[in-house]
């Protein structure tokens, strides 16, 4: 076996740039699978983490009439005395933070300029709050008893021509189908490098968003982070909510986990179309090899090398292009996505709804798809190298010797 490989090796160098072009057209293939693989995961791991975090939370107790498209106000689709329900839920011992939530919906305008917002009302004190205290860019945060204070979205703040302390006014739908009129002061503007929620979300204390929603000691929902996502259902099992449902972030994140099922199913296509591309060149450059050296091949089996001995031989040819085909990829790939991981991609906004993309994707490479992908590119090889390797097993040595150099 190692003699196979060292004349093998011998092979390989007769004709080292063309080896080396071979070699390196699999580097690059694997490279570029290693590079989407990674994107994909960061992309739609961020895009999970970040609805988990600012939308969903691991779990939510809701009023089992509530409608979140709508986002509905009637108290009988509220939770009645939140505080006491999370205080219930935050300690259980698995629980990070359990905080009541009420959304409603409205219109901010300045000037001549307005936009349609959903207004989030928020405990201050709550380190569910994490995204917007670490994303604030100006201003300060809010406190409980602030009446007159918000906080908004980068986005919003840049389309509005708005800055941390001045004026905005908010009409807000309230439970009984009016509208609610007030001018408030923007305490602070914050970004969590998500257009799609930024751009829309304004943040007050929950208190006031009670009073002017006339929603009094009622909230949308109780939002809930654990310290552990494996546990989610564990905990589920253990809220004590006879009256109200219990959402999961699987069954609020659907739409999501089912576009993340799809872009991996098509990522096999793609993965499939480089491949098959890459083998193409190895395919040719062994091809060329058994041609060049019909004569020598006639030599070998008249002497008496076995044809599996000599297929054995074109098959080793190609193992060696596949591995430094491989480590080419490796270091590429390894180098490209630690930038990525590193600076990311500006994508801006995808627009679509419902999905909370970040602005910038980082790369994520994980070591199952660095070993799939490697062990899927030497397959290919070792594949393409079949036919090859056959061929050259297959020659009648008297025509092989007749061949011309």
């Amino acid at each position: 076996m190692i003699q196979l490989f060292k004349m093998a090796l011998r092979n390989l160098g007769r004709n080292r740039r063309r080896s080396f072009f071979s070699a390196l057209a699999l580097g690059m293939g694997l490279t570029l699978l290693l590079f989407m693989a990674s994107v994909i995961e960061g992309e739609m791991g961020t895009a999970l983490e970040t609805a988990i975090r600012l939308q969903s939370g691991h779990l939510q107790v809701r009023a089992k009439s509530y409608d979140e498209i709508k986002t509905s106000l009637k108290w009988a689709d509220l939770i009645e005395n939140p505080g006491e329900i999370s205080a219930q839920i935050a300690s259980l011992e698995l629980v990070k933070a359990a905080t009541p939530r009420l959304f409603a919906s409205g219109i901010a305008s300045v000037r001549d300029e307005s936009a349609g917002v959903r207004i989030y009302g928020i405990d201050p004190l709550s380190e569910a709050n994490a995204p917007y205290r670490e994303g604030m860019l100006s201003g300060e945060f809010l406190a409980p008893d602030d009446r007159e204070g918000i906080l908004i979205g980068k986005p919003l703040a840049d389309k509005l021509a708005l800055k941390a302390g001045d004026q905005l006014n908010l009409s807000v739908n309230t439970s009984n189908g009016e509208i609610a009129d007030q001018t408030f002061t923007i305490r602070g503007i914050y970004s969590t490098e998500t257009g799609g929620f930024d751009s829309i979300t304004v943040l007050m204390p929950l208190a006031k968003a009670q009073a002017i929603a006339q929603a009094e000691n009622h909230a949308s929902t109780i939002f809930v982070l654990l310290n552990d996502t494996s546990q989610t259902d564990a905990v589920a099992a253990a809220v004590q909510a006879p009256n109200y449902e219990v959402m999961n972030w699987k069954k609020m994140n659907e739409f999501l986990l089912a576009y993340e099922e799809m872009a991996n199913s098509y990522m096999v296509f793609f993965y499939l179309i480089v491949l098959g591309i890459t083998a193409t060149v190895i395919i040719n450059t062994l091809v060329m090899a058994v041609f060049e050296r019909t004569r020598e091949i006639g030599i070998l089996s008249a002497i008496g090398m076995k044809g599996r001995r000599i297929m054995a031989m074109f098959l080793a040819e190609s193992s060696l292009l596949a591995v430094g085909g491989i480590l080419i990829g490796l270091i590429l790939g390894g180098l490209i996505i630690a930038y990525f991981t590193r600076y990311g991609i500006f994508i801006g906004d995808f627009g679509i709804t419902g999905v909370l993309f970040s602005d910038t994707i980082r790369t994520k490479l994980t070591l199952e798809d660095t070993v799939n992908l490697s062990i899927l590119a030497l397959v290919v090889t070792l594949l393409a190298g079949l036919y090859p390797a056959i061929l050259a097993a297959r020659m009648e040595p008297v025509e092989a010797l007749r061949a011309e150099k």
